[in-house]
């Protein structure tokens, strides 16, 4: 065994030398990777439930939740006015607009360009300053990556330093060049001020562009995403998953977003029109209004009532059929439509008999409530092949599977959108998942495992089917981690006046997550440390309004979902919590609502974001204390060994 050990080694040690093939640059890789190791770790941005909200993610992306103006503002101190300030600020968000406008309004535009330029270099400058030249050189964009290296390096060797650097600049003056050098320079301050961007989970459903918040993540240079209960029922529906089909279009028409469906991702929703037009045209759907906002085309909105309430009813008849099929998932309570009296117009739920608003359902036969018309199955069935042939949506949920998972463990922190799955003693609840019992982690190692099956185990049609069945169970099941409720009350929600029949109880997770024990319970089973380590956490909205706060358990676990969707906004009264954490600690950032992008550039309106400290670090935190710097000290140890086999002849060394 150990000589199998020790060929394996050199074998791999080989492979090494073909990317090092000498003394000198093993040596050297080593110098610069122990180098890396002490500079100050980058920053950390995290944001969650973001709900399609895409102006106001954007904004905040752009402004690295206030970093960019810290970084002014530690720039240029009392130098520069607050007005001034903004202007900058604003530039670096949003270049291209910021410049038209100047361009309209300045008299000197050439004074304009010189100072704007150097106060631009010497932000970049400052948001370079802890990475290597080499991490620096990487980002730089390809037009102008030499000059922009020779400002931002100091020169030792020229006397006249101000004049050399005046004179680069003048000359992308003259030569026309200074737009695109001012663009090229802000969305590298953007770039590096933040460097590496976690979402925990919802970037779908409410608002209007989940579509251009997934572009904008696709093109971002270092992200990972913890799914949440909305992005998995997106990702059931890629999968081809009607029940997960059905949801996604409820919700779309419930919040007045079918345009994100078929402008967004070209999805034709012209059967599912044509369907509702043709069996629900005299019927009663005022049940079914919906919530939009500003920006929706009330021309439509009786025909959006009418697809609301067909794809509903398909919805409850698809999730019925799926509880059927999984008994495991302990969701008989959820099969309503067979307990509906249509003589007496209720509804029995638990036992208890509640009066129904509605019971005008021409598709639903009461002897077989959940069994659906030829009509149904023809339009499910077109909406599926839509589904599965959109490559704009399949491009974006093969990023969330390639990037993401149900929880992520970085730098000592747990990252999840959703709770541990507690029973009311605070032990890890055991969850029934294909015939066998998981708790804790378990439990969300296997329904990830279920997940990544539902999409991709395209050779087995049956394992692929239970597979998506579980998707659903992960957006709606009772002990689902990332739903984390006893039930969705959708069906009293829209039937049943009476508001204790809406309550959704959560999970005792919640109760208690100010409890020292529960939190080091979680921990430990991630195997993670509670002196040193935090859980973030997503998914429910924390009510500012009523006194809540973020920070739970002395700043151990932190729920980062303040509300970024408008529909949540009036509960909490704010429009969201991010979380920064930097080489000197962690900052949790409470913002004020977004006004628009227009307000932004016209009138330089910023997110006004207040930060709390949640945590200083005792001495600044280095790359070497991060996972990153666990394998750079991994590779310095490889290289080691390389070496050794060098001087010792095991490998001989090849020479330029």
């Amino acid at each position: 065994m150990k000589d199998e050990l020790q060929r394996m080694e050199l074998k791999y040690l080989k492979s090494l030398a073909k990317q090092y093939p000498n003394i000198a640059a093993a040596s050297t890789e080593i110098i610069n990777l122990q180098a890396i190791l002490n500079l100050p770790k980058g920053t950390e941005h995290f944001m969650t439930d973001i709900h399609g909200e895409y102006e106001q993610f954007n904004h905040v992306l752009k402004n690295g939740s206030g970093a960019v103006r810290r970084k002014i503002d530690e720039e240029f101190g009392n130098t520069l006015s607050q007005k001034d300030k903004k202007s900058l600020a604003t530039l670096i968000y949003y270049p291209h607009e910021k410049l038209e406008i100047v361009s309209r309004q300045e008299d000197n535009i050439e004074d304009w360009y010189k100072i704007t330029l150097h106060r631009l270099v010497q932000i970049t400058k400052r948001v370079a300053s802890k990475y290597t030249r080499s991490k620096v050189r990487k980002a730089l964009p390809e037009d102008f990556s030499y000059i922009i290296e020779e400002l931002i390096t100091e020169k030792s060797d020229i006397s006249d330093k101000e004049g050399y650097y005046n004179e680069i600049i003048h000359t992308i003056i003259r030569l026309g060049r200074a737009p695109d050098f001012i663009v090229a320079l802000s969305n590298l301050i953007q770039r590096l001020v933040i460097d590496h961007l976690h979402i925990v989970g919802d970037i779908y459903d409410r608002g209007p562009g989940p579509h251009i918040v997934m572009d904008t993540l696709m093109h971002y240079h270092s992200v990972d995403i913890q799914w949440g209960n909305h992005d998995i029922v997106w990702m059931g529906a890629a999968c081809g998953h009607l029940p997960c089909i059905a949801t996604v279009l409820r919700v779309a028409a419930r919040y007045g977003n079918l345009d994100t469906i078929e402008d967004g991702y070209g999805i034709n929703l012209v059967p599912l029109a044509t369907f509702a037009l043709d069996h629900y045209q005299d019927v009663n759907c005022d049940a079914f209004a919906i919530k939009y906002n500003t920006d929706y085309n009330t021309k439509d909105l009786n025909l959006d009532m009418k697809i609301h309430k067909a794809i509903s009813i398909l919805q409850f008849k698809l999730e019925g059929q799926v509880i059927k099929r999984h008994p495991e998932f302990g969701m008989d309570d959820r099969l309503l439509l067979d307990k509906i009296n249509y003589e007496k117009k209720t509804v029995t739920i638990n036992g208890q008999e509640y009066p129904v608003k509605d019971t005008e359902f021409p598709t639903v036969d009461p002897k077989d409530p959940y069994k659906l018309t030829p009509d149904e199955e023809q339009v499910m069935g077109r909406l599926r092949q839509a589904f599965l042939r959109c490559e704009k949506l399949q491009r974006h949920v093969r990023f969330l599977y390639s990037n993401g998972g149900l929880y992520k463990i970085h730098d000592s922190n747990l990252l999840y959108h959703g709770c541990m799955p507690l029973d009311e003693e605070g032990n890890f609840k055991s969850v029934n998942i294909d015939g066998l019992k998981y708790k804790g982690r378990a439990l969300y190692d296997v329904l990830d495992t279920f997940a990544r099956k539902g999409y991709y185990a395209k050779n087995d049609p049956v394992e692929m089917r239970k597979s998506q069945d579980y998707i659903w169970y992960i957006w709606a099941g009772p002990n689902s981690p990332v739903f984390g409720k006893d039930k969705m009350a959708t069906f009293e929600r829209y039937f049943i006046d009476d508001s204790n029949a809406h309550r959704e109880t959560k999970n005792s997770y919640y109760s208690m997550l100010d409890q020292e024990q529960i939190v080091r319970r979680i921990m430990e089973e991630f195997g993670l440390d509670i002196n040193k380590s935090h859980i973030i956490n997503g998914h429910v909205p924390v009510e500012l309004k009523k006194g809540d706060t973020p920070i739970k358990c002395d700043g151990r676990l932190l729920i980062i979902d303040g509300g970024f969707s408008k529909a949540y906004q009036g509960k909490t009264g704010i429009a969201g919590y991010t979380l920064v954490s930097d080489s000197r600690g962690m900052r949790l950032v409470a913002h004020e609502p977004f006004d628009s992008m227009e307000a932004a550039i016209l009138r330089e309106s910023d997110i006004y974001s207040d930060s709390t400290v949640v945590e200083i670090a005792p001495a600044r935190i280095r790359v070497w204390d991060t996972d990153s710097g666990a394998e750079i000290r991994d590779s310095i140890r490889q290289l080691e060994k390389l070496l050794q086999a060098y001087r010792d002849g095991v490998i001989v060394e090849k020479q330029h």
